[in-house]
C-alpha cells in the first residue's frame, strides 16, 4: 500500500514495505559530554535536541515493523584503517587516545557505543564504518537490496557531515531519501539550515526534508 510523507519541496509517496529507518551515528562519543565531539570543542546540547524526536520517529518504525538500522563510526583498536589524514585534526591527534569514556572512536570502547535512548533491539543491525559515509566499505548496501528496501528515513548526526553523506552516497544507489529535520543535528546551527537546504534544492537532488510530527503520521497512514 503507498503512503506518503508530507515534505519538502513536495510530498514523497513511500511503500512501508520497502522503507527503512537509518539512524547514523547516535553514540555517546558524539552527544554525551566528554566524548569526541566535545573534545574538539563542541556544545554537544545542540546535537542532543535530536534525541527526543529520534525516540517518537524509532518507536513507530519498531512498531510497524521497519527495517531499523543503525550506524556507528569508528576505527580498529589497531587504528589500520584510519589514514593519517583522519587520525591527526589540526596538528593534534584525537581517534584512538584515552578520553573519559574510552579510547576515542574506538570499536569496543563505551564511547563508541550508542547511547541508552536509542539502543537498538534484537534483530536490529549495527553497521560499523570507518567514514563518514554509511555506505563506504559496509555492507549495508547489500543489507538494504537484500531486504529489498527502496526508500530511507535518515536520522542522526552529525546533518552536514555524516547524515549529508550518507543521503548523497545513497542517492547515487537510487535510494528516495528522506530526512526529518528535528531528528537531525549538529554542532553548527548555520551549518544545519544550509545542510538541509542542500538536500532538498533543485526538485529534492538529494532528498525530502520533513519533521518527526510528518514521518509519524506517514508511518501510522
Amino acid at each position: 500500500m503507498t503512503h506518503a510523507f508530507e515534505a519538502q519541496p513536495f510530498a514523497l509517496t513511500f511503500d512501508p514495505k520497502t522503507t527503512a529507518l537509518v539512524m547514523i551515528d547516535m553514540q555517546r562519543d558524539f552527544v554525551e559530554a566528554g566524548g569526541f565531539g566535545e573534545a574538539l570543542g563542541n556544545d554537544v546540547s545542540l546535537v542532543r535536541s535530536a534525541i527526543e524526536p529520534c525516540k517518537r520517529v524509532l518507536e513507530v518504525a519498531r512498531n510497524k515493523d521497519l527495517l531499523v538500522i543503525h550506524t556507528r563510526e569508528g576505527h580498529r583498536p589497531d587504528l589500520t584503517d584510519c589514514p593519517p589524514a583522519k587520525l591527526t585534526r589540526g596538528g593534534k591527534t584525537f581517534i584512538g587516545e584515552p578520553g573519559p569514556m574510552g579510547r576515542t572512536l574506538v570499536r569496543g570502547e563505551a564511547g563508541h557505543d550508542i547511547i541508552p535512548e536509542l539502543y537498538p533491539v534484537a534483530g536490529e543491525p549495527i553497521i560499523d564504518k570507518p567514514g563518514k559515509g554509511a555506505f563506504y566499505q559496509t555492507d549495508l548496501h547489500l543489507i538494504l537490496q537484500n531486504n529489498g528496501i527502496k526508500t530511507l528515513i535518515v536520522c542522526g548526526v552529525t546533518t552536514e557531515v555524516c547524515v549529508n553523506t550518507t543521503v548523497r552516497e545513497a542517492n547515487d544507489r537510487g535510494y528516495e531519501c528522506i530526512i526529518p529535520e528535528d531528528c537531525v543535528g549538529s554542532y553548527f546551527p548555520e551549518f544545519q539550515k544550509y545542510a538541509l537546504e542542500m538536500i532538498k534544492a533543485q526538485g529534492a537532488i538529494f532528498g525530502w526534508v520533513s519533521n518527526a510530527d510528518a514521518i509519524i503520521k506517514g508511518l501510522k497512514g
